[in-house]
């Protein structure tokens, strides 16, 4: 009994010469008596061909796909007719041309094939002729492009704690230390002069340093809008200066195989 295991896969004209030769001419030469010398043609080498294969490796069906755009040569092996293996390797075929960007491909069906292939959404044009000593119907099908990969989309996320406002700097230096010490990769801080009064406190630079030197690739970046003016000057009616961004990987705050951040205040332009 015969398994209906198998699958399809591109075939090289001519590593896989032999398996193409022996579904071909044991369909075509043998069984529909097909002169030889009209079964092989000179596109053979520049076609795209599949061959299916059975979970013995041994093959069992093939087709091609010429630059004329154009499918054929379709055969399957007696034994294996009506199990899918036909279907498998007319849609590989189908997919092969979508993916050149082709928006048709023909085909010249035996007219004992022409139910299978309208199935496929082939349709017929033209008249009847005969070749190779079959009778043929010219057939077509209009292809869908493919569709790139659908881009996941996320959601964007809000901040991790709450907002919060502070009356006294006890509070705001509790908070720092809660959210320094419970973040992971990286944090953000944005501040209008880095308020030293906060930031600069021994607890909180600790904090900083352990979370750099934890060895979880740790990134602090700061982004500070200070005020740009002159020494001696009052700022300008203009407001505060443009923001700066600093992305800082503290020398001093480092021990091997760990990462290192520094930590102080942004410079002013003159």
């Amino acid at each position: 009994m015969i398994k209906s295991d198998f699958r399809v896969e591109p075939a090289d004209y001519q590593a896989d010469f032999q398996d193409l030769r022996l579904v071909r001419e044991t369909v075509f030469v043998l069984e529909q008596q097909v002169p030889i010398e009209e079964e092989w043609d000179e596109l053979d080498p520049h076609c795209r061909h599949v061959l299916a294969r059975d979970n013995q490796h041994r093959a069992i069906g093939t087709g091609r796909l010429t630059p004329e755009r154009k499918i054929g040569r379709m055969a399957v092996l007696p034994e294996w007719r009506g199990k899918g293996v036909g279907d498998a390797m007319l849609q590989a075929l189908m997919d092969q041309a979508r993916a050149q960007g082709w928006p048709e491909v023909t085909l010249n069906a035996q007219v004992s094939a022409e139910r299978f292939y309208a199935r496929h959404g082939f349709v017929p044009y033209g008249e009847r002729f005969m070749e190779a000593g079959i009778e043929h119907q010219a057939m077509r099908r209009t292809l869908e492009p493919l569709l790139p990969p659908e881009r996941q989309t996320h959601a964007v996320r809000g901040p991790s704690v709450p907002v919060q406002e502070f009356d006294s700097l006890a509070a705001a230096t509790d908070a720092t230390l809660a959210l320094v010490q419970s973040a992971r990769r990286e944090l953000w801080l944005y501040s209008r002069d880095l308020e030293p009064a906060l930031y600069a406190q021994p607890a909180v630079l600790e904090a900083f340093k352990q979370f750099a030197i934890a060895g979880r690739g740790g990134v602090v970046q700061i982004l500070s809008a200070g005020t740009r003016h002159r020494a001696g000057q009052r700022p300008s009616a203009a407001g505060p200066g443009p923001a700066h961004e600093h992305r800082l990987p503290v020398p001093h705050a480092h021990r091997p195989g760990g990462p290192a951040i520094s930590l102080g205040l942004p410079r002013q332009r003159p």
